[in-house]
């Protein structure tokens, strides 16, 4: 196809991609960023043969589009709807699934080694930003290459961004390379890790990434083709405000510009029904709750600032995510003392544990899905050196669309046994901002998860004497069941007993802010229950649940009680949940307020 109709292939592409996600939602900017990226791509190879790994996989939509699923991007992230990343089930060309990042060199030079020996060399592509490099495990992969004897062509899109703007020495000689359009100190370290490294060439134009594309497939070497792209190209607004624009809400579409009438818009205009759609979600909510809300990341960002301002000594750090975490304007207001380290858990976590060992307090802000890269860190270098490092988990429990790469189901289950820590789970807004002040206090490591999405805002946020102790929700004088909750599976125990407050006269319902004490025995109420059903927005397996019912087991050594109860465990089975709203998967799960209404009955009925 020549390149003209390969430019009206990119202006048609990109016109769907902007009027579908921003109206049925998804992942924005960087998909604007890799369009004519993508149709160059694809009319040089056949995708069937040649594996394609989209690093991160957040800018695959195009991809996604141009091989089959084009009429399936308006469902993209819904419940039954196609991944937000790339996904093995969902596609033969998904050659590899993504979602965190950094991963794709290594994934590419596996590749490579399996096909090595084919007859037909059919070239191997990973597409890695500028932002993923930042994290180390993309070098382990690159030092590995240089003995290569494969066409495996590493393509760097560099935007200068990744959901924030990048932060590190790469990042500095590549904004210097920009600036100053002097390539070879680039050249020279990419070619040291013996890459053919051409470049840097304009990343939207795709006569010229159509030529450069077929150069380096030519040669069985491996190659590096750097290209300068903008995040949200084509969007004017996405543009400008490239990290408020990196994911697109659903929003009720009444109208929105189209590329051509771009131009005319001003630096910090959005659509019009953009702003009208958040605040018709609001307005709902509100309406229903009649109670304002906040967003968890937001009372975690705004008592951190307060911590900051008087305390002098503490240190803040989050790899790469500091506005989606809630750090960004502590970072601002005191860059001496917070940190984006970028794209580096596993040094984020060791960094932080210096400056505890250094006899400074300091925070780690990180996503619970990426702590799983960082676990050997955990362990070695804080918690076995008992170092107090408090840990603040965003996003733990189901997080809705973005699926099963970021779901953070795992974090009570990896950090349950490990001895020496303490791990918190609040339901109230108040209850994080006491666990944040208590956690400074102590002299061990403390880890406090929380979930993604809204808390309503106490009406009296008085911080809390002890955060960690148990909180009776409600209690009966003659229990036969005990539900006993953590984090905001709270909530959901509180939301069935306020809709079915009949089935509520034989049970207790106790809130455990403290999944695991270090210093203290749990708490354990002296009554002989029938039935214990515990309830958690993780996974089941060495959750709290199971950890529940040990230290029940352990400690409970009440003269009175002639055998312990039966447990039921509610939360996240044996698998990794999908993609779809937080409220669909909590029922898919059996944890909803419907699910514990059917449990508890059950129970009552054979009691």
């Amino acid at each position: 196809m020549p390149v003209e109709d390969l430019i009206l292939v990119a202006a048609e592409l990109r016109n769907f991609l902007i009027n579908t996600i921003l109206e049925n939602g998804g992942h924005f900017a960087a998909n604007l960023g890799v369009i004519e990226l993508t149709v160059a791509l694809l009319s040089e190879i056949d995708p069937e043969t040649s594996p394609v790994i989209w690093d991160v996989g957040h800018q695959s939509y195009p991809y996604k589009a141009l091989t089959g699923r084009g009429d399936e991007i308006k469902n993209i992230r819904n419940k039954h709807g196609i991944s937000g990343f790339p996904k093995i089930s969902e596609s033969p060309l998904d050659w590899f699934g993504t979602g965190h990042s950094s991963t794709a060199l290594s994934a590419a030079l596996g590749f490579a080694e399996a096909l090595k020996n084919n007859q037909n060399r059919h070239p191997v592509f990973a597409i890695i930003g500028d932002g993923a490099l930042t994290g180390g495990m993309a070098y382990e992969a690159m030092n590995n290459m240089i003995d290569l004897n494969y066409p495996l062509v590493v393509i760097l899109n560099d935007n200068q961004m990744g959901i924030d703007p990048n932060t590190g020495a790469l990042n500095k000689h590549l904004v210097h390379l920009q600036k100053d359009k002097q390539p070879q100190q680039v050249r020279e370290f990419f070619e040291w890790f013996g890459f053919i490294y051409q470049g840097p060439f304009d990343g939207h134009d795709i006569g010229v990434l159509k030529k450069t594309l077929k150069e380096a497939t030519s040669q069985n070497k491996p190659h590096l083709i750097h290209i300068q792209t903008v995040k949200g190209k084509g969007y004017e607004p996405a543009e400008k405000e490239q990290t408020r624009w990196h994911s697109a809400a659903k929003y009720i579409k009444v109208d929105h510009p189209s590329p051509k009438h771009q131009e005319t818009k001003t630096n910090d205009q959005r659509p019009k029904t953009y702003d009208q759609g958040l605040k018709t979600k609001d307005q709902r909510l509100k309406t229903k709750d009649q109670r304002p809300m906040a967003k968890w990341q937001n009372v975690f960002g705004e008592t951190l600032l307060e911590l900051a301002y008087s305390n002098q000594e503490l240190r803040g750090v989050t790899p790469a995510m500091p506005s989606s975490c809630g750090m960004m304007p502590t970072l601002e207001k005191y860059p001496d003392r917070f940190f984006d380290v970028g794209i580096s858990e596993q040094h984020a976590v060791t960094f932080a544990a210096g400056i505890a060992a250094g006899g400074k307090k300091v925070i780690v802000n990180i996503y619970s899905t990426f702590l799983q890269r960082a676990y050997d860190q955990i362990i070695h270098d804080v918690v076995l050196q008992n170092l107090p490092v408090v840990f603040c988990i965003d996003r733990a429990g189901l997080v809705g669309e973005d699926g099963p790469t970021h779901h953070g189901s795992f974090d009570l289950s990896f950090l349950l046994p490990l001895p020496n820590i303490t791990i918190l789970a609040p339901y109230q807004s108040s209850e994080l901002r006491s666990m944040m002040h208590w956690a400074l206090e102590q002299n061990h490591p403390v880890f406090i998860r929380y979930p993604r999405g809204e808390t309503p805002i106490q009406a009296q946020n008085k911080l809390l004497s002890n955060p960690t102790e148990p909180k009776i929700i409600s209690q009966s004088s003659n229990p036969k069941i005990l539900i006993s909750t953590t984090g905001i599976a709270t909530q959901l125990a509180i939301n069935a007993l306020e809709k079915r407050p009949e089935l509520f006269n034989q049970v207790d319902v106790i809130h455990f802010p403290a999944v695991k004490h270090a210093t203290e025995v749990p708490y354990l109420p002296q009554k002989n229950y029938q039935h214990c059903i515990t309830i958690e927005d993780g996974s089941i397996i060495g959750g709290f649940g199971q950890y529940f019912k040990y230290s029940w087991e352990k400690w409970n050594n009440n003269p009175t009680n002639q055998s312990n109860p039966k447990f039921h465990h509610l939360g996240i089975q044996d698998h990794f949940p999908s993609h779809g709203s937080i409220a669909e998967l909590q029922e898919d799960e059996g944890f909803d307020v419907d699910s514990i209404l059917t449990k508890l009955n059950q129970l009552l009925i054979n009691s």
